[in-house]
């Protein structure tokens, strides 16, 4: 049985994860009040993560917790798009970090990556960051981070990661506009597919930031502007086409966070309709496919 989707009774294609406790714009039609489910996908989409990041050698055993996910404080936080497949495993997933109230240079995640911490370009770093805190507050969206893009093996030689970074600027766009810092990775040509769909080179003083070895992720990376008014025009269509689907697509918020408890306890059900019912106690592992 697949899971579906409450309003269409059709197999699920997208799910949203918005952070807990958050607002959810009108623009969304099908919002479940679940904290139990919200957990459940949000653990799932990070086990995924950290299943795909290990696989990359973007990160090593020991960055994972003891069941294997790629945790960050940050992701509880942020809204996610998540992907499930046609046996409903999660098959993509990107977040988007809006920042509550304008932060410090050294208070963002960006400003702990290498290039912040190299004395020829860290200054120019926060240069870059505060001219696009700047911006944001100028044209009155908010300010953040893009990240936590990871796309399964099978699903790389099709337009999936084209179209969940397409969905990211549909998200953004319902969220009323976003203007945000991406670290993206040479691997799979991730940095490269990004700037083709409208991501550009973070500057300052109109001087583009270098490419840079991290070797937390063991990648080259780049450091790129996300903003969800100017996506690389071609794809305009593309993007409104995607912005529908999210409208409607299950929106599973959570007003307190109940991972720890749904590590224990907790499975994602095959099935859900409006009622925030807990679900039974079977294994976690249900809407990642995780064995």
């Amino acid at each position: 049985m697949k899971i579906t989707h409450s309003l269409t009774g059709k197999p699920v294609e997208f799910v949203i994860l918005p952070p807990v406790g958050a607002r959810i714009p009108g623009a969304f039609r099908a919002v479940e009040k679940n904290d139990w489910l919200h957990a459940a996908f949000l653990s799932s989409m990070q086990r995924f993560r950290g299943e795909i990041y290990l696989q990359d050698g973007a990160v090593r055993p020991e960055n994972l917790t003891t069941d294997g996910r790629h945790y960050l404080p940050v992701d509880e936080e942020s809204w996610h798009v998540l992907t499930l497949n046609e046996e409903r495993k999660i098959c993509a997933c990107l977040r988007l970090h809006q920042e509550r109230t304008t932060r410090q240079f050294e208070q963002l995640p960006v400003s702990h990556s290498a290039l912040g911490n190299c004395p020829t370009w860290g200054g120019k770093l926060r240069q870059a960051v505060e001219s696009e805190i700047a911006t944001a507050s100028a044209a009155q969206i908010r300010f953040g981070d893009v990240g936590g893009w990871a796309i399964a093996p099978e699903r790389r030689r099709t337009l999936e990661p084209l179209r969940t970074i397409l969905a990211a600027y549909g998200l953004a766009q319902h969220l009323g506009g976003f203007l945000g810092i991406a670290t993206a990775t040479c691997k799979h040509g991730s940095a490269t597919i990004l700037r083709k769909l409208g991501l550009s080179p973070l500057q300052a003083n109109g001087e583009d930031m270098p490419v840079y070895y991290d070797p937390h992720y063991s990648s080259e990376m780049e450091v790129l502007r996300f903003d969800s008014r100017r996506p690389n025009p071609k794809y305009w269509d593309w993007i409104g086409e995607l912005r529908l689907l999210l409208s409607s697509a299950p929106v599973v918020m959570a007003q307190q966070s109940l991972v720890g408890s749904v590590l224990r306890e907790a499975a994602v059900p095959r099935m859900w309709g409006s009622a925030p019912v807990r679900p039974p106690l079977r294994a976690l592992h249900a809407c990642s496919g995780a064995a």
